[in-house]
């Protein structure tokens, strides 16, 4: 297997697109990864998407993209793992060129979600749970989370004000991202004030409905100097792995065993341990969600995820900062394309072109992407060379 580096990463800046289609994000995004780059053409592409055909009535994007990209003919696959769709995108492009398939593939995600109602939303939102045994019984992804949360809270004395914590943290940082939705700060006291969308969730614990998409290029690592003048990024680790689709089907309700079981897979394969890591960006849909992911990575102690933000941390400056791009939180959540979008992140903060919410010094990085309420996750750890 040969090493991989990301040579070239794009984004748009995020949030309501009303005047684009999902093509038009698409390539907007695509074309910046490959202007960040020296190839001159493509060998493959992987775009995760969770479900155009529910947000805009469009399926078959792997024709669609790469025949508005100009790469008509490219063999193109669209992957699908809920809200995980864009790390698992990147783990097959991951995989076709450390096989030596192909030498320069392009992974990227994309979601359109803002042009069906609240109530097409959620619906297309909610098939990522279990269709008979939650959905069909009025489930919705908020109040799966409110449960995780009011466990997290009886096991471990976690409280709102917590939770208001990782908000306020993560708007902090998206606050210094120009690409971010909601690129400003808020207070603890907002949180805690603004509406109740299921108990103990505020609506700013929870992230928003986003239109975007981000793109990264791959390459061996041999051939990356060829590509690119900028600093070179392996792909040092990978994990993959899944859990009940059912939330009541667990042990716990507040562990996710995907993603502790992804993690310990990639940090395998990285030979590096949690401390070792200078920046991570994980899958905060709801700020319970940071909470039990770092503790799954084991960047906390289990059960000490909840004063992490409030202790400053996960923060910019801190011991470990989480969610230095604003997170889903702040930067926003088009479903589909978060997980490329964190690598994007990532690979940023180790080429240190990230500016103001620059971590310094930061020689390696994780990402971790889930799908529903865990039962899909998937952790990169990128290392600066």
């Amino acid at each position: 297997m040969r090493d991989v580096a990301i040579i070239g990463v794009g984004i748009n800046r995020w949030g309501e697109l009303w005047e684009s289609p999902l093509r038009d994000i698409f390539v907007e995004s695509a074309l910046e990864a490959i202007a960040d780059t020296k190839v001159d053409h493509l060998d493959s592409m992987y775009v995760g998407c969770m479900t155009s055909g529910l947000f805009i009535g469009q399926e078959h994007l792997a024709s669609l993209l790469a025949d508005y990209l100009g790469q008509n003919h490219l063999p193109s696959a669209r992957i699908e793992s809920a809200c995980a769709s864009g790390a698992l995108a990147a783990k097959c492009g991951y995989f076709e060129v450390a096989s030596g398939a192909s030498d320069i593939v392009m992974v990227a995600g994309v979601e359109k979600m803002t042009d069906v109602g609240g109530d097409g939303a959620t619906y297309a939102l909610s098939t990522a749970a279990d269709a008979e045994y939650e959905v069909y019984h009025g489930v919705t992804f908020p109040s799966l989370y409110a449960m995780m949360a009011v466990e997290h809270m009886h096991l471990y004395g976690t409280t709102s004000e917590d939770l208001a914590h990782v908000a306020v943290k993560n708007h902090k940082h998206g606050a210094k991202n120009p690409l971010a939705q909601f690129p400003f700060e808020i207070s603890v006291d907002a949180v805690l004030n603004s509406i109740m969308v299921a108990d103990p969730l505020h609506i700013y614990d929870c992230s928003p409905i986003t239109d975007g998409a981000a793109a990264a290029i791959l390459c061996p690592l041999e051939m990356a100097s060829k590509f690119t003048d900028k600093p070179l990024v392996r792909v040092a680790g990978i994990g993959h792995a899944t859990d009940t689709i059912a939330l009541h089907q667990r042990k716990e309700l507040s562990w996710l065993e995907g993603t502790a079981r992804a993690a310990k897979q990639a940090y395998k394969q990285a030979d590096i341990k949690p401390q070792d890591l200078h920046c991570a960006e994980v899958h905060d849909c709801f700020t319970i969600a940071e909470i039990m992911v770092i503790e799954a990575l084991g960047l906390v102690e289990k059960g000490k995820g909840g004063s992490a933000a409030k202790e400053g941390t996960t923060a910019l400056g801190g011991k470990i900062p989480v969610n230095t791009s604003g997170g889903l939180k702040s930067k926003g959540h088009p479903v589909g394309a978060t997980g490329v979008a964190q690598l994007v992140e990532v690979t940023k903060q180790l080429r240190g072109e990230c500016g103001e919410r620059q971590v310094e010094g930061a020689k390696y990085g994780l990402t971790q992407n889930m799908g529903g309420t865990g039962g899909s996750a998937v952790v990169h750890i990128l290392e600066a060379i």
